[in-house]
Order: structure tokens, then sequence, then C-alpha cells
């Protein structure tokens, strides 16, 4: 049996307003997702693209790269795909899921909980679309041999990163648990020193001895000091 590959899907990018930086300036934000192709489960889509509306558009002036352009260029088509992990459920993360229909998508429960409320974080068609096939997780789960999904909330309750257990090394898929490599470094270190807080899933993920973190609005990749 063969390895598991993981390639980088370019989506785009978005303007993320001065509002949300915490730096008093906007920021170009590239948005991406990861094929992760297991030798004998498929294609698993880590985040599928930006979907929109006029006011989220307005909002974040995104630049879109149609899931099929994108998919073609990380040498696949949308028909390859056998099952979706959103790592949350806002807009930049599962825009496409509607073109992935009757795939599973796995999500954890306490994230549909956030969508699916009155005053949503996302667009609701895009969860809850036209043959959506929801696979609703509580916690960890193996979705194939050697990939699993582990509880990594913070950005959102219910966000979720993906493990892949390749034969050199782990590679983790990290979405948006941080919006940079540099920042999930600090975190590293303040549970390393104990300088500061750190997310209290942290210590479980590096238990995992990753070799590589990949996140989805930055091109840098983490690795170990």
């Amino acid at each position: 049996m063969g390895d598991i590959t993981v390639r980088r899907v370019n989506y785009g990018y978005f303007i993320r307003p001065a509002e949300e930086t915490g730096t008093g300036q906007q920021r170009a934000e590239p948005t991406l997702g990861y094929l992760v192709t297991h030798p004998w489960a498929g294609n698993i889509l880590v985040d599928t693209g930006m979907g929109g509306n006029p006011e989220v558009d307005a909002w974040y002036r995104p630049m879109r790269i149609p899931l099929p352009a994108a998919l073609k260029a990380a040498g696949a088509t949308p028909a390859d795909i056998k099952a979706v992990v959103n790592c949350h459920l806002h807009f930049d993360h599962c825009g496409g899921n509607p073109q992935l229909a009757g795939r599973p998508v796995f999500a954890q429960r306490s994230e549909l909980a956030l969508a699916r409320a009155p005053e949503s974080h996302t667009l609701p068609d895009l969860v809850d679309h036209p043959d959506a096939h929801i696979e609703e997780l509580d916690g960890e789960a193996e979705i194939a041999p050697g990939v699993h999904i582990i509880p990594t909330p913070g950005h959102t309750a219910g966000h979720q990163s993906l493990v892949i257990r390749r034969s050199d090394g782990t590679v983790i898929v990290a979405g948006q648990s941080h919006d940079n490599a540099n920042l999930f470094t600090t975190d590293a270190l303040s549970h390393q020193t104990g300088a500061a807080p750190h997310p209290a899933w942290l210590p479980h993920l590096l238990s995992l001895d990753p070799k590589q973190i990949y996140f989805a609005h930055d091109n840098a990749i983490w690795t170990p000091a």
C-alpha cells in the first residue's frame, strides 16, 4: 500500500477588514484547502473554498478560485472527492460544499449547532444544502486508516483539525486553529515554557509529534524547532 499524500488547494484570497485584524489595518489572507489522498479510501478534501452573498462580498472583497479550477491545479476533480472535512463552517471554509452534495461531510456537533443557530455565524445554505450528507461527530474520530479528526476549539467552539499519519511522520492540517504559523509557534512555546496560557488541546496535538502543520490562511508551514 502506498503512502498518504497531502496537497495544498488554493481557493484565492480575501481582505480581512481592520476591525478584525487587531492591528488597525486591513490584511490580505489566502484561503487554502488540503487534498488528502489515501491509497484505498480515496480523496478527502479539507475545506472547500469561499461561498458568499452581497453582504459578505462587500465586507471581505474575496478573489475566488472556483472549486473545479482549484482542484484541477491540485491534480483532481470534484468527482474524485470521496469525503469532506470542514475545519469549521465559516463562509470561507465550506463554500464549495453544495458542489460536493452527497459526499459525507465530517463536522463537530457543536459546530453544527452554531451554524444552525438563529444568529448563525455562517451562510446556512452552505451547510444544509440539498442532498447534504453530514456526519456529526462528538470529539475524535478515525475516518480512514491513519487519518484522524481531533477537536481544536477556539476560533469556533466546534473547530477541528485533521491528523495524517504518514510513513515519514505525522502531518496535521490545523485549519484556522491559528491564523498563521507564527501564532502557533507562540502557543507552542508558551506550552513548553509555561510563559503564557495556551489552548487546552495543544499538549495533545503536540504529543502526536507532528513534523509539519498546515493552516488555512497561511502559506507558511509550522515545523518543530
